[in-house]
């Protein structure tokens, strides 16, 4: 039954069903077909929902909701653009400058896309830049979201493992510069290649009311990150703060909803975290099977009987995500394969919060890599572009982000600095 369980699961997948009912209806053929009694679906489901930390993801999802709507998305372009508008291939870089300040609200990466993608898209095609280049910057600087903090899956990778969200998510900070600053020096480089447009430079003062405008959104990172480091409160409750303070910033700062727009809002992150956790349900029946039949075991098993050198079994699990993470969404893989991996890491002398973070940086990398890159999808849709066009434009940007995975995986400093530093 297990052929019949990974058999169902690609089927589906193909077919284009979401990862969520091809989890649960490949889970259903293998319960069905071993005879095991269908009650066991919704006991699973609640066991994987039913976690203190998963609060988190609605609380975060609200909080960028709001802020998007509020109007921060545009004031986050503006000030990127006066920052780093006036060099070579200046819109490319507001894009991936921007899209690092997002990240510190949305949290996920199709959110940043959508949003960051809305704006800048049409700007950069309107400049001169062709659009699949525009899709694809859009694209892959989106990845950062999931890596600087707060990130949805480190906190999966929390409820998974018990690991201390707070630490990974310090942990993510340094990696996720390292992704942006590279996604901006392959910007750079191809701009000046392509020659590019920029934008003429509007002086000191515009920068300084574009940061003004942008000040509420850089404070409310400040107020996630500083709040957990310094235990004022849990990440759980950070995502509440963080949705009350969008709340009040949105309404009354930039003014960008109103109250009566409110419930639109609340619907639209209610549906979105509602299909994050019911994908995590899904996912933990699916896990359960794979570990009834030892499969995680075996995977591990595997591994070390291949090598039990560290840096191989590094290199080991990164092909192993990257091909994972080209046809499975992000959280059903950590849900499914982080367990058994983190065995391997830890047998082998991996730290646990190292590991996590390339781990996950690795898994967005996915989000971005054909044939199933989600963010693909959503910036090719916004640029009216086909999937083949996006394609070839994103190679560039995949090869400097694999670099990067490389050198957080194999120089754990890097994601080890700042957790030790703050968390002692």
């Amino acid at each position: 039954m297990v052929t019949a369980l990974f058999l169902t699961f690609a089927v589906l997948l193909i077919l284009g069903a979401p990862v969520g009912i091809a989890l649960g209806g490949a889970s259903a053929v293998y319960l069905v077909g071993s005879d095991i009694d269908l009650a066991v679906v919704p006991q699973f489901m609640y066991a994987g929902m039913d976690s203190f930390v998963l609060l988190c993801i609605p609380g975060f999802v609200l909080a960028g909701n709001l802020m998007n709507g509020g109007g921060i998305t545009d004031q986050i372009v503006l000030f990127s653009n006066r920052l780093v508008g006036h060099i070579r291939g200046g819109l490319g870089l507001a894009n991936v400058t921007g899209s690092m300040v997002f990240a510190g609200i949305s949290g996920t990466a199709v959110a940043e896309t959508a949003s960051i993608g809305a704006v800048m898209i049409p700007a950069m095609r309107k400049s001169g830049y062709d659009a699949p280049f525009a899709a694809a910057v859009t694209a892959a600087a989106s990845t950062v979201g999931p890596i600087i903090p707060p990130s949805v899956p480190m906190i999966i990778v929390g409820t998974l493992t018990g690991l201390s969200v707070g630490k990974m998510f310090m942990a993510g900070a340094v990696p996720g510069l390292l992704l942006g600053l590279g996604m901006m020096l392959t910007v750079w480089i191809l701009a000046r290649v392509r020659n590019y447009p920029r934008e003429p430079w509007q002086g000191f003062g515009a920068l300084v009311r574009a940061s003004r405008g942008a000040f509420w959104a850089l404070l409310m990172t400040a107020i996630i990150l500083f709040g957990i480091v310094g235990g004022y409160f849990t990440p759980t409750e950070a995502s509440i703060v963080s949705a009350i303070y969008a709340f009040v910033i949105g309404l009354f700062v930039y003014k960008g909803f109103t109250l009566r727009q409110l419930p639109a809002i609340l619907l639209e992150s209610a549906i979105g975290s509602g299909g994050l956790i019911l994908l995590v349900g899904l996912a933990n029946v699916f896990g359960w099977i794979l570990t009834s039949e030892q499969i995680p075991q075996a995977i591990a098993a595997s591994m070390l009987a291949l090598t039990t050198n560290k840096y191989l079994i590094i290199l080991l699990i990164n092909i192993l995500l990257l091909i994972v993470g080209t046809f499975m969404e992000t959280i059903a893989a950590l849900i499914i394969l982080f367990p058994p991996l983190l065995a391997v890491a830890t047998q082998v002398g991996i730290d646990p919060i190292h590991f996590a973070t390339f781990a996950v940086l690795n898994l967005m990398i996915g989000l971005t890599t054909p044939p199933v890159g989600v963010c693909l999808f959503v910036a090719a849709n916004i640029a009216k572009i086909s999937l083949g066009a996006i394609t070839k434009a994103i190679w560039p940007f995949l090869l400097c982000n694999i670099l990067i995975l490389f050198l957080v995986s194999y120089i754990p400093a890097l994601s080890l600095w700042l957790p030790n530093l703050l968390f002692r």
